[in-house]
C-alpha cells in the first residue's frame, strides 16, 4: 500500500508520482524536514471579507492536494469547496489550511469527499493543521466530510481556532477508524480554541495502536465512528445542563454540554457507522438551537 492514495474528490485510488506542489505558496513548518523525498508540504489559504453587502474572497490560494473552488453563495455568505487534487495525507506529509473570516464576513467551508489517511513511503506521521480565525461579528462554518484512518496510517491532525468575542463558529469533525474489515491506523487529534484571547477548549484524543485503551468501554466501546460538533456564539444558551442523546442505543450515543468560558456548546458522539454518526451530530445541532 506504500505510495498508494485516493482522490479526496472522487474516492478513486491513485498511484504513481505525486505532483501538484506549488512552491510559490509558503508551506507549513518550513524549517522541519519532510523525512522522505516524496513527502508533500503544502498550505492552502482562504480569506473572506465583508464589503458592506456580501462576503467576498480576496484570497483563495490552492496548494498541494487542496484545490479551492468558489461555490454558489446564499444571501451575504460565501462558500468554498475543497477538492482533492492528489493523494494525501500520506506518511511524512505536512499539510495545512489557513482560513480567515474577517469582521462581519460569513464563510462556509466544506470538502467534496472524505479524506483518506494512508500509510506512506515513511513511517513518520503526516500532519494536517487547520487554522480557523473569525473576526468581530463574523460567522465561520467548517463542515468537512469525514476523515478515514486506514490501516497502517499515522496522522496527527490539529485545529487551532481564534475567535473574537462576537464571532460565531460551527465546527464539525467526523473520524472513521478503519475501512470495512480492517483495523484503523494511528490517529491523534487536538482542538485548541481561544475566544477573545482566552482559552475556551484544549482537547487531545488518540486512537489506534499504540494509544492505550482507545477501544475500551470508557472510550469507544467497540464503535468505529467518532465525531464532535463545536458551537460558539453570543446567542447560545450555555446555562443549560448537559443532554445525553440515545443513551444505551446500539446505533451510538452523544452528549451535548456547555463549555466553561462560553457561550459555547460541545457535542461528542460515537457510533458504529458514518451515517449513524452524522444523524447523532445533526440531532445534537437541533437540540443546541432548541429543536
Amino acid at each position: 500500500m506504500a505510495g498508494e492514495g485516493v482522490d479526496m474528490s472522487t474516492g478513486t485510488p491513485l498511484a504513481g508520482p505525486r505532483t501538484g506542489f506549488n512552491p510559490g505558496v509558503p508551506a507549513v513548518d518550513s524549517a522541519e524536514p519532510c523525512g522522505h523525498p516524496d513527502a508533500v508540504r503544502a498550505t492552502a489559504r482562504i480569506r473572506a471579507t465583508y464589503n458592506g453587502r456580501v462576503t467576498t474572497l480576496p484570497q483563495l490560494s490552492s496548494d498541494g492536494p487542496f484545490h479551492l473552488r468558489r461555490m454558489r453563495t446564499s444571501e451575504k455568505a460565501a462558500t468554498v469547496g475543497i477538492i482533492g487534487a492528489m493523494s494525501a495525507p500520506l506518511g511524512g506529509d505536512r499539510l495545512a489550511l489557513d482560513i480567515t473570516a474577517e469582521d462581519r464576513a460569513e464563510l462556509d467551508v466544506t470538502t467534496a469527499a472524505a479524506t483518506l489517511a494512508l500509510r506512506g513511503p515513511t513511517t513518520a506521521p503526516a500532519t494536517y493543521h487547520v487554522r480557523l480565525t473569525a473576526g468581530e461579528h463574523a460567522r465561520l462554518r467548517w463542515l468537512p466530510q469525514p476523515l478515514i484512518s486506514a490501516a497502517g496510517s499515522n496522522l496527527h491532525q490539529t485545529y487551532t481556532v481564534n475567535l473574537a468575542s462576537t464571532s460565531r463558529l460551527l465546527l464539525r469533525e467526523e473520524q472513521i477508524l478503519g475501512r470495512a474489515g480492517e483495523e484503523p491506523g494511528h490517529l491523534v487529534t487536538r482542538i485548541r480554541v481561544h475566544r477573545a484571547g482566552r482559552p475556551l477548549l484544549d482537547q487531545r484524543t488518540a486512537y489506534g495502536d499504540p494509544a492505550p485503551g482507545w477501544d475500551g468501554p470508557a472510550v469507544l466501546a467497540g464503535h468505529r465512528a467518532v465525531g464532535q460538533l463545536l458551537l460558539v456564539g453570543p446567542e447560545l444558551d450555555d446555562g443549560r445542563p448537559p443532554i445525553l442523546l440515545r443513551e444505551g442505543a446500539e446505533d451510538g450515543c452523544a452528549v451535548l454540554a456547555p463549555l466553561a468560558g462560553g457561550p459555547a456548546l460541545l457535542a461528542t458522539a460515537v457510533a458504529p457507522t458514518s451515517s449513524a454518526l452524522r444523524e447523532l451530530l445533526d440531532e445534537a445541532l437541533r437540540h443546541a438551537f432548541g429543536g
